[in-house]
């Protein structure tokens, strides 16, 4: 029993249920206020064109037929504002993404003689043996040195 609990703790835990549940709790808060946009704004103006009724009481035949067409309206406004709320989000993530994939030039190299790694990039001569350095290293050393820096 104590194996399941912990799954399950571990489970609830987990940043997608989080997530998720955030999401469904924001989205039946939400729904109140489509409704009310479609019962209230949407279905009058469309009212305007059916002289002397509105959805909800349309129902030729014993068919709710306004009941339906207020559901439909309500899942159309309710899907556009979910989809332009997704192209926002997911433009935030991926502006902040390619912020974080540019990883920053590095200003320091490693002498190759006694090892200090905290020489200038640009340096000619190590500061700490006085040895002759290259110029400048090929970007391929520089992402290696950089990396290698990052794991230590």
């Amino acid at each position: 029993m104590k194996k399941i609990w912990k799954e399950f703790k571990e489970f609830i835990s987990r940043g997608n249920v989080l997530d998720m549940a955030v999401g469904v709790v924001v989205a039946s808060s939400f729904t109140s206020v489509v409704n009310s946009a479609v019962s209230d704004l949407v279905t009058p103006i469309v009212g305007l064109f059916l002289p002397d009724t509105t959805f909800e009481n349309w129902a030729p035949g014993g068919f709710a037929i306004g009941s339906f067409i207020n559901s439909v309206i309500t899942f159309l406004i309710t899907a556009v504002v979910i989809f332009a709320v997704m192209k926002a989000v997911n433009a935030a993530r991926n502006m902040v993404a390619k912020k974080e994939e540019a990883p920053a030039a590095p200003t320091t190299k490693t002498c190759p003689y006694c090892l200090s790694d905290d020489v200038k990039i640009g340096a000619v001569k190590c500061p700490h043996c006085a040895s002759d350095l290259p110029a400048a290293l090929p970007d391929a050393e520089i992402a290696a040195e950089a990396a290698a820096k990052e794991k230590a």
